[in-house]
C-alpha cells in the first residue's frame, strides 16, 4: 500500500470550522504521535482519515483511491476510538466476547489468536457486558481491537485513558512488539505526552484546526531549547532566532527557541540553556499566556 494522504481537508459543523484545510501524508511503517489541546480537531481528523466521518471539503486517499465509501480501501484502516460506557440499546449491551466477534467480521485481517492473548493479558471477563466495564477496561478493549485488527493503518484515540501505570507500560510494549513484527503504521492520539514520546518516530501537532508541525521527534527536540536568565541577557542571546514563547517574571525571562540548521544561542555566561522534552515543547507552542 502507498501512503495515506489528506488534501485540503476541512470539516465544518454549522458555523464552526473544526478543520481548516488540512494537508497531511502518513507514511507506511511509522509510529506517529498526534497531539493537541482539547477541541483542536484530533479525533475529527482521525475519523475522516478512517472514513467514519465525511469531510466537508477535500479528499483522503490511499493508493490513489478515495477512502470515503470505498470498502476495498477501508479494509486497510482501523480507527479504534474511545468507547462510551453508557448503557442502552446497541453494541454496549454486548458481552466482550460478542463485541470482539463483531469486530472480527468487520476487519478482514482479524487475528483471533492475538485477541485471545490480549484478553488474557488484560484479565478481561469475556462474559461481562461492555456497558458494565470501567474506563480502564474500556481502554483495554479498544487496544485489543486496534492490535488484533492487523489493519495496515491503525489509529488509537487516547488508548491509555484510565489505565494504571502497569497496564500503560504493557500497552506500549505490545504496541512495539506488533509494530516490529508487522511494520504497520500507527497513529496514537494522547494527552499523556511524555510517557509515550519515546515511541513516536514522528510527532504531529494539531492546533486550532491546523497542522502546526509534522516532524521527526528526535530532530524536533534536538533543535528546541529553553533560554533563561536576566531579560536583557536572554534577549541578546536569542536575537535573530525563532522564539516561540517568552515568559517574564520580574527582571527574569524564559524563552523557548526553535533553532534552524546552523543556528545556535549566542554565548553568554549569564544565561542558562536547556533542552526541552516533548511535553514542555508542546506547552510552549500551544499554551496560552497567563
Amino acid at each position: 500500500m502507498e501512503n495515506l494522504k489528506c488534501e485540503n481537508v476541512k470539516k465544518i459543523y454549522g458555523k464552526k470550522e473544526v478543520l481548516k484545510g488540512i494537508n497531511l501524508e502518513l507514511e507506511k511503517g511509522k509510529i506517529y504521535g498526534l497531539i493537541g489541546r482539547n477541541g483542536a480537531g484530533k479525533t475529527t481528523l482521525l475519523s475522516i482519515l478512517s472514513a467514519q466521518n465525511p469531510a466537508s471539503e477535500g479528499n483522503v486517499t490511499l493508493d490513489g483511491e478515495k477512502v470515503w465509501e470505498n470498502q476495498k480501501v477501508i479494509d486497510h484502516i482501523c480507527f479504534s476510538r474511545e468507547i462510551s460506557p453508557m448503557s442502552g440499546n446497541g453494541q454496549n449491551t454486548l458481552r466482550i466476547k460478542d463485541y470482539l466477534k463483531a469486530a472480527s467480521i468487520f476487519y478482514p485481517n482479524w487475528n483471533k489468536e492475538l485477541a485471545e492473548e490480549l484478553v488474557e493479558k488484560f484479565k478481561l471477563e469475556k462474559k461481562k457486558k461492555v456497558c458494565k466495564l470501567s474506563k480502564g477496561m474500556l481502554s483495554m478493549l479498544t487496544i485489543i481491537i486496534a492490535l488484533a485488527s492487523e489493519a495496515e493503518y491503525t489509529f488509537l484515540d487516547e488508548p491509555v485513558a484510565g489505565l494504571d501505570v502497569v497496564a500503560r507500560d504493557m500497552f506500549y510494549k505490545l504496541l512495539l512488539r506488533e509494530y516490529t513484527k508487522s511494520g504497520r503504521t500507527f497513529v496514537i492520539s494522547t494527552h499523556i505526552i511524555e510517557e509515550a514520546a519515546d515511541i513516536f518516530e514522528e510527532v504531529i501537532i494539531v492546533n486550532q484546526g491546523n497542522i502546526l508541525l509534522k516532524e521527526n521527534t528526535q530532530e524536533l527536540l534536538d533543535r528546541a531549547v529553553h533560554v533563561s536568565g536576566k531579560a536583557e541577557d536572554v534577549t541578546a542571546s536569542i536575537e535573530g532566532l525563532k522564539c516561540c514563547r517568552k515568559e517574564l517574571i520580574g527582571r527574569s525571562m524564559g524563552a523557548t527557541v526553535m533553532l534552524r540548521p546552523g543556528e545556535k544561542i549566542k554565548e553568554n555566561a549569564s544565561v542558562s540553556v536547556q533542552k526541552l522534552n516533548l511535553e514542555k515543547l508542546f506547552v510552549a507552542l500551544c499554551g496560552e499566556e497567563v
